[in-house]
């Protein structure tokens, strides 16, 4: 299976905890206490995620790229 790569917005809350949200991925959405934790939690989020859309027969969205010209 081809990866599949997704923009994450990675902010810090003001308690000092990461929190990122796959923006192609309505509602998903996860944190850490440190950016390692929080890389570790959000690949686990996405592919929880994916599989839960493949369970209920939704599309997968595909990957979003940006090009400039």
């Amino acid at each position: 299976m081809e990866r599949m790569k997704y923009r994450v917005m990675i902010e810090r809350d003001e308690d000092g905890t990461y929190v990122a949200k796959v923006s192609d991925l309505p509602g998903c959405a996860t944190e850490g206490k440190n950016h390692n934790e929080l890389m570790k939690n959000v690949k686990e989020a996405i592919q929880a995620y994916l599989e839960a859309l493949k369970k209920h027969g939704d599309p997968v969205p595909v990957e979003m790229v940006q090009v400039s010209v």
